[in-house]
């Protein structure tokens, strides 16, 4: 199904997050010193910082209660798990520690963009989306990668 144009703020995001688990996995694939290790948990840590966090509140603010669904609980814990991963690599960047982020992540963005959103888009009508989507364009950040 053609995502909905409230929703393309965040599938844009959901974009970035996967570009990010790509560029990563093969990175580290072709270097696991640990400079790039350390280097590329940076990186995962300010991508957190830059875009998810703000992903993660617009969701669970606007998105989320509009629509809830037995599946919303699951992606806030996997938002919660993110963020956990997040605190382990500020402390102790690791190779396992960023493939377990980019592989959570990775699967938690195709659920909400395969599952969630093409809920979100039967569930609402056309006005409640354009609603939610004037709420996600005001809060939403846009990152070029």
């Amino acid at each position: 199904m053609r995502r909905a144009r409230s929703l393309v703020p965040l599938s844009h995001q959901h974009h970035n997050g996967l570009a990010f688990c790509v560029l990563a996995e093969r990175a580290l694939r072709s270097d696991s010193g640990d400079a790039n290790v350390r280097a590329w948990a940076r990186k995962a840590i300010d991508r957190y910082e830059i875009e998810l966090v703000n992903h993660f509140d617009i969701e669970e603010r606007i998105l989320f209660p509009a629509a809830p669904m037995p599946l919303v609980d699951t992606l806030v814990a996997e938002h919660r798990q993110l963020e956990s991963l997040i605190g382990r690599l500020r402390q102790t960047p690791s190779l396992p520690l960023i493939m377990e982020f980019t592989a959570l992540l990775r699967r938690h963005i195709r659920c909400e963009e395969e599952q969630y959103f093409e809920s979100v888009q039967k569930l609402l009508d056309h006005a409640r989306l354009e609603d939610l989507g004037a709420q996600i364009e005001e809060k939403v950040i846009r990152v070029c990668l």
